[in-house]
């Protein structure tokens, strides 16, 4: 039973049709041609009835097409006469958020921002367009402008009021709330950049989009269109798409108002652009913020569908949605076998599209398949993808039918396939037998040169302990390049791995494809070409696997039945993700396999970071530093040269302290690069955590195990918590014995202590901190401890660490000292110390990147407080980041590139 037909659902609720099919055991049943056909709407709780037997007999003839309408009469729902039909589904949301509408909302906010920054810097040009056109108005003849005027003002209120009429009449009052809710608020948008422009923007923006009118001298006009942009905002948000004589009224009365106050100089072509793009935006945030009505086709439409290419459907049920969010109908017939049914909508078809998007943008062509832009191109695809699937001798279930649901909606009806997706299996039911049935079928694929696509286990339905077959093809491709079959192995081989183990799913795919074909899909073993789903997966495997080896070791170690040595290398081996696992078996059937990992991505993450890190320290130095606030021309130079001097050796003290605390040899210039790559990591992250994470990297990149690179710098950084504390209060006891206990320095020692320790009883009274630090300080136990054990065997290795620890805060507080010399300031050594200690403490506690805006107004605050005048803390501080943050930034972008070419990083 195959056909196609269309089936006519129109979105207003006052233009079905009223023609009724038969009812079921009539003799034309299942032939439309012989029967009335009804028209369906959309608009939920409506009721489509059938004339009366009086005046509508089955057996009287139809009018002809040409006869005039008949009067409306009554009418009741044409599968009244037939068998109860149940649909069993969840209730539609009534309103439905649009990506597409999102989309024209932020490129509408977009344009707005344009115009701004057109009417900013491009004044020469607006100017000129302006006197142009009030140097050709005279031109133009008063009569025919004075009409036009008057027409238009007429028909920009004219054309909304009859346009919400006409859907008052067809019952469509929720469209025309919303075009009244967006009007009201394209209005107070237009007050607002009116206030904007008129009080708090710049000379040219207000030149470029207000002018004196031609009969005036005194009164500005309106940058926005008081009246013209809620107009636009309401036929916008009131749906338009649909009705080009409507679209096409309001655009004519739009661009006859618009000339006539242009020409009558009561706007600009700014003002006018602004306004259009108000309207539209608003329209649009409005309709993605609230929702537009609901017009997906239910089940009940479905049902009439189906009647209508000729199935008789008894009752039907919603099933899981199909990936991409397709809906899914289990239908039983009253004389025929069940049908599985799927309804692809544009609703649907928009979901997900940023995600999309993303992966267009990152991935190569090759990597990602093109979307179809419409629904009929959907229709086909899918039903040219099933076709080809049975053709080619696969398992999968056969297309029956296929129809257009109405202009938004389409269906395919599949034969019902029983069976369990591999998701809803138990590990012990995925057999050999079942993942060898699966293999085929792919391979079967494959042969014929079509791609699945998605070979994730909600695609895989196993029908008995011996059988399977592929499901939710639609996402596939025909005519698929051998990089595209080569990532459907890769992707199924990773779905059975996921189950049960690496070492059965290779087994298995080397028994049916042979051991060149899974050879081949090695290089596309990379999480980037696998799916959102099949990624999720990983990373919650590995993680889990690392959680319960480590929870594990921890156990053994404290009951003596492995060693800290063992318990780190089985934490190392449980943090191997799977994939490397399936590259380790492959490898073990095929030893000649490729292992270079193909180049799928376009633009990688990281790449995209770097550029808008770049751009975000352009901005920033543009923005922060300015000359006139570091006071050059009264600047020390040798004072300032010797301030560069301590900074650039922080960095050689940062590598001491880092090769201080790896008892693994390291090489010390990589290393005092990699401190000074950190410094353009901070430009993203703060401080803190931007170093941690690199340093991390870059140890495992040198050959250190994870477990053992992280307990390194977790030392390193527990030894620095310690030599800051045993500093600060050093140099306080000093700073208090040179002034007698008076410098207000020593205060700050006081205040830091006592600030740590009601962070303690804050930590011990509350609960869930509690716990959180105890877990945090039984893995530092577990992995800093023993590694600091480790390092007292090697005294030099302590000395090395420590060392660079006090040389680092050295080299800063010099640094410091030697900027405010530079400006004349006058401050004791260890009263700077105590000053860079807390200050520089207290701002890197909020979490920007780089501590920028908290570091720099604590130090200027710190300094202030130990006596040196705000005249020169404040340009001493400057300098002082301006040459150990803002200086470092562009080497420091090119030792990261430099250390990720040598795989350093």
């Amino acid at each position: 039973m195959t056909g196609t037909a269309d089936v006519g659902v129109d979105r207003d609720s006052d233009e079905s049709g009223s023609a009724v099919p038969p009812a079921p055991g009539d003799e034309s049943e299942g032939r439309p041609e012989d029967g009335p056909t009804p028209e369906v709407s959309l608009i939920k709780d409506l009721t489509i009835k059938t004339p009366t037997p009086e005046k509508a007999p089955e057996s009287q003839p139809q009018p002809p097409a040409a006869a005039p309408p008949a009067p409306r009469t009554e009418y009741h729902d044409p599968l009244d006469d037939a068998p109860h039909l149940d649909v069993d589904e969840p209730l539609l949301a009534a309103r439905a958020h649009r990506p597409s509408d999102l989309i024209r909302f932020l490129a509408g906010v977009l344009g707005i921002v344009a115009v701004f920054v057109l009417a900013g810097i491009a004044t020469s040009t607006t100017t000129g367009i302006e006197q142009d056109i009030a140097t050709n108005a005279p031109h133009f003849s008063a009569v025919l402008s004075t009409i036009t005027g008057l027409v238009s003002s007429v028909a920009v209120l004219a054309v909304p009021l009859a346009f919400a009429v006409e859907r008052l009449i067809k019952r469509d009052g929720l469209r025309v709330a919303d075009g009244v809710l967006a009007s009201v608020l394209a209005y107070g948008v237009s007050l607002g950049i009116d206030w904007w422009v008129a009080e708090g923007a710049s000379t040219h923006i207000r030149d470029a989009l207000t002018r004196l009118p031609l009969d005036s001298n005194s009164t500005l006009t309106d940058p926005v269109h008081g009246y013209l942009a809620p107009v636009i905002a309401y036929m916008t948000a009131v749906g338009m798409t649909s009705r080009p004589r409507w679209r096409v009224a309001l655009w004519v009365v739009v661009v006859f108002s618009g000339v006539t106050e242009l020409l009558g100089g009561y706007t600009t072509p700014l003002s006018l652009m602004l306004t259009v793009l108000i309207g539209w935006s608003v329209a649009y945030g409005t309709l993605y913020a609230i929702g537009s009505p609901n017009i997906r086709p239910t089940g009940q439409h479905l049902m009439i569908g189906l009647r209508k290419v000729g199935f008789t459907p008894d009752g039907a049920h919603r099933a899981p949605d199909a990936p991409g969010g397709t809906r899914r109908y289990y239908v039983t017939q009253q004389d025929g076998p069940p049908l599985d049914v799927h309804i692809i909508d544009r609703e649907q078809q928009a979901s997900g599209f940023f995600y999309r998007a993303w992966r267009r943008l990152r991935l190569r062509s090759v990597a990602v398949r093109r979307s179809p832009q419409s629904l009929r191109q959907a229709l086909e695809q899918e039903a040219l993808i099933a076709y080809a699937a049975a053709a080619s001798g696969a398992h999968a279930p056969q297309l029956v039918a296929t129809s257009e649901l109405g202009p938004d909606a389409a269906i395919l009806v599949y034969e019902n396939v029983e069976g369990r997706t591999l998701d809803e299996l138990a590990d012990e039911e995925v057999t050999d037998l079942v993942m060898a049935s699966l293999w085929r079928s792919v391979a079967a694929l494959h042969e014929r040169r079509i791609a699945h696509r998605r070979l994730t286990g909600e695609s895989l339905l196993v029908v008995d302990d011996k059988a399977a077959c592929l499901v939710n093809l639609s996402g596939g491709d025909i005519a698929a390049t051998d990089l595209t079959l080569r990532i459907d192995v890769a992707q199924l081989l990773t779905t059975f791995a996921l189950r049960i183990g690496p070492e059965r799913a290779v087994a298995t795919a080397n028994a049916v494809l042979g051991a060149d074909r899974v050879a081949q899909a090695l290089p596309l073993l990379q999480p980037v070409g696998m799916s959102r789903s099949t990624r999720i997966d990983l990373a919650k495997l590995t993680k889990e696997r690392k959680a319960a080896a480590r929870a594990r070791a921890l156990e053994q170690v404290a009951a003596g039945e492995r060693t800290q040595q063992q318990a780190e290398e089985d934490i190392a081996a449980a943090g191997e993700d799977l994939l490397s696992r399936i590259r380790g078996q492959i490898l073990q059937i095929a030893p000649e396999a490729p292992m270079e990992p193909a180049k799928l991505e376009r633009l990688k993450p990281k790449s995209l970071i770097m550029v808008i890190a770049l751009t975000f320290a352009a901005y920033l130095a543009l923005t922060t530093i300015k000359p006139a606030q570091l006071k050059l021309s009264q600047m020390n130079w040798a004072w300032a040269a010797a301030a560069l001097l301590a900074a650039a050796f922080s960095y050689v003290a940062a590598a001491m302290s880092l090769t201080g605390f790896v008892p693994e040899r390291l090489p010390f210039r990589r290393t005092v690069a990699a401190q000074l790559a950190g410094s353009f990591v901070k430009l993203v992250a703060p401080a803190a955590i931007g170093g941690i994470a690199l340093n991390t990297r870059y140890l495992q990149k040198a050959g250190i195990r994870p477990g053992q690179a992280v307990a390194s710098v977790g030392a390193s950084q527990l030894a620095g918590l310690g030599g800051h504390l045993l500093l600060l209060f050093s140099f306080g006891l000093i700073t208090g014995s040179q002034t007698n206990g008076d410098l207000s320095a020593s205060r700050a020692v006081i205040i830091g202590v006592l600030t740590a320790a009601v962070l303690a009883l804050v930590v011990a009274a509350v609960a869930p901190l509690r716990r959180f630090v105890l877990g945090r300080l039984r893995s530092l136990f577990f992995g800093v401890v023993p590694r600091m054990l480790d390092l007292m065997q090697t005294p030099s290795k302590l000395v090395t660490g420590f060392g660079g620890i006090l040389l680092l805060t050295l080299s800063f507080t010099a640094c410091l000292d030697f900027s405010v010399q530079a400006f004349g300031g006058d401050v004791s050594f260890s009263a700077v110390a105590v000053v860079f200690l807390t200050a520089n403490a207290a701002g890197s506690a909020i979490p920007t990147p780089g501590g920028i805006g908290p570091v720099e107004v604590a130090l200027i605050g710190a300094l202030t407080v130990a006596d040196v005048s705000p005249a020169v803390a404040t340009p001493a501080v400057f300098l002082y980041r301006a040459l150990t943050f803002w200086l470092p930034v562009l080497p420091g972008w090119i030792a990261y590139n430099v250390l990720q070419r040598r795989h350093a990083l």
